[in-house]
């Protein structure tokens, strides 16, 4: 064989060797996905869905209620189901409002508050700015309430906030300007009710007996309805790839089928998306482990090994806008997102904005107390875990305050918390214990539950600091327990202050 020949012979084996390598590389299984599980279509395999670890660091959300019923911003979002009830009952004020201001529900019904309900001045990129100032780590709208009005561009309800009202797609908005500040994603459904009985009707005298308005009315027959629910929420899901979805209640009645047909949807995402997403429901309305647990307005007494949820309003009775609405004080919520983390939990705190898409400044100025209080010490909540036991002090259980429309009445009178009640968290390594007292220790701050006999503590305290502050800390460990010396030490913010306890 001639050199040359010789040569390119040489040349040809090398290439085709790389050429084999390469195309062998391409063929390497895409390990990315490998995370994430393929869930069939039943309630075993749905159980087996894992709680993203994005969900467990982030501690607090804010969404927010949104939709024609702000428009005549009487009583509370429940108006579209009050107006329409024709018995002597508990809902006899709204019905004698409605009638008063805008006549009869035969000939102003609840459709005609949708093209009042414009939404002239709603920013979705200020709204976002407000929950992030708020320290919130996820956000979101109320995708649908219970009046069956959606809050996207839907194409599968004619109802929605694109077509009709705002002529917008509030939920799309949203979600651009949450994900571009970094925050995940939740909307929450509320639907349910409207597929079950939401609305009264009579087919002569309330406009939700006519024919023509039946789909936003869920006057539909049964097996439609709940193909509908189904379809709204597949829809939201495609569209805007939510990190979470919440669900209120009356889920339950919707049968299984459908149920397992969403989660599974749902769930399956992940993999497409390469992201983990989350469902939270009340009560027991999908199956241990399916979703994480929901409690309206209300609180763990303790500890509880699993993960769970709260939402509660910044008012007392109604989770929208209403004409004098009340809202709890800002030192409630701090004390309350502390116990709820304490205790394995998580808080979504609801605004309410106007019917013109703006969240007032009184309602602001709370969101901004608790951002305030997190920027401070966010390092004892977020990302933490709950240590051995929640807290001490007088008051250990704070069972919440608000009303739960037709859930049973929790009003109840607010606790008044003090530097004596303690909660604790711990970092994820277990290496720093967070001390939060609901108030500032005047001289001397003593954590029985940290002494040198505790049964609690395995590893000897090298350090304590207090958050936010660079003053020297004097501290002395004894068998009464940890105490802190906060004589000559200066309160960092206001109704609640973090030490963080180091361990050997």
């Amino acid at each position: 064989m001639k050199p040359y020949f010789k040569i390119m012979s040489i040349f040809l084996l090398l290439f085709t060797s790389y050429n084999y390598g390469q195309k062998k590389e391409t063929k390497k299984i895409n390990t990315s996905k490998l995370h994430f599980k393929n869930f069939e279509s039943n309630w075993q395999s749905l159980s087996t869905q894992n709680i993203p670890e994005w969900y467990k660091d982030a501690k607090f959300g804010i969404y927010a209620h949104l939709g024609p019923y702000t428009v005549p911003a009487y009583e509370n979002e429940w108006y579209p189901r009050k107006m329409y009830s024709y018995a002597k009952d508990k809902y006899q004020r709204v019905k004698d409002h409605h009638w008063k201001k805008y006549g009869s529900m035969k000939n102003f019904g609840y459709k005609d508050f949708i093209p009042l309900f414009t939404c002239k001045n709603f920013n979705a990129d200020e709204w976002a700015d407000i929950y992030q100032r708020a320290g919130a780590k996820f956000a979101g709208p109320v995708a649908e309430h219970h009046d069956g009005f959606s809050m996207w561009d839907s194409k599968i309800n004619r109802w929605n906030a694109k077509e009709m009202g705002p002529k917008r797609d509030i939920v799309g908005e949203l979600v651009i300007a949450i994900r571009k500040r970094n925050m995940k994603v939740i909307t929450s459904f509320h639907h349910s009710y409207n597929a079950s009985g939401l609305y009264f009707t009579k087919q002569d005298s309330l406009d939700t007996g006519n024919p023509e308005y039946a789909d936003l009315y869920g006057q539909l027959n049964p097996q439609l309805s709940y193909k509908i629910w189904f379809e709204k929420i597949k829809e939201v899901v495609n569209n805007y790839k939510p990190d979470q979805i919440w669900f209120d209640f009356e889920l339950k009645d919707i049968p299984d089928a459908y149920k397992l047909k969403m989660a599974s949807y749902y769930y399956n995402k992940e993999k497409e998306w390469e992201k983990d997403v989350i469902i939270t429901r009340k009560n027991n309305d999908l199956p241990e482990g399916v979703a994480v647990l929901d409690v309206e307005r209300g609180k763990q007494e303790k500890t509880t090994p699993k993960l769970w949820q709260t939402d509660d309003a910044l008012s007392t009775y109604s989770w929208s806008w209403v004409e004098g609405i009340k809202l709890k004080p800002e030192h409630e919520f701090i004390h309350e997102l502390i116990d709820i983390v304490s205790k394995n939990g998580i808080l979504l705190l609801n605004a309410s904005p106007k019917s013109d898409g703006t969240i007032p400044d009184d309602q602001k100025k709370i969101f901004y107390a608790i951002g305030d209080f997190l920027k401070a010490n966010g390092e004892g909540i977020y990302a933490t875990r709950p240590w051995v036991i929640h807290g001490e002090g007088p008051n250990l259980y704070d069972q919440g305050r608000g009303l739960a429309e037709d859930m049973g009445n929790t009003s109840k009178e607010a606790k008044i918390f003090t530097s004596k009640d303690l909660r604790f968290t711990q970092s994820k390594d277990g290496k720093t214990l967070y001390v939060h007292a609901l108030g500032w220790p005047k001289g001397k701050l003593i954590i029985k539950s940290m002494g040198t006999e505790s049964k609690y503590l395995n590893k000897d305290i090298k350090a304590v600091r207090l958050l936010a502050s660079n003053q020297k800390i004097l501290w002395n460990q004894s068998k009464s327990g940890l105490e802190i010396n906060t004589k000559n030490t200066k309160p960092t913010g206001k109704h609640a202050f973090t030490w963080a306890v180091t361990l050997k």
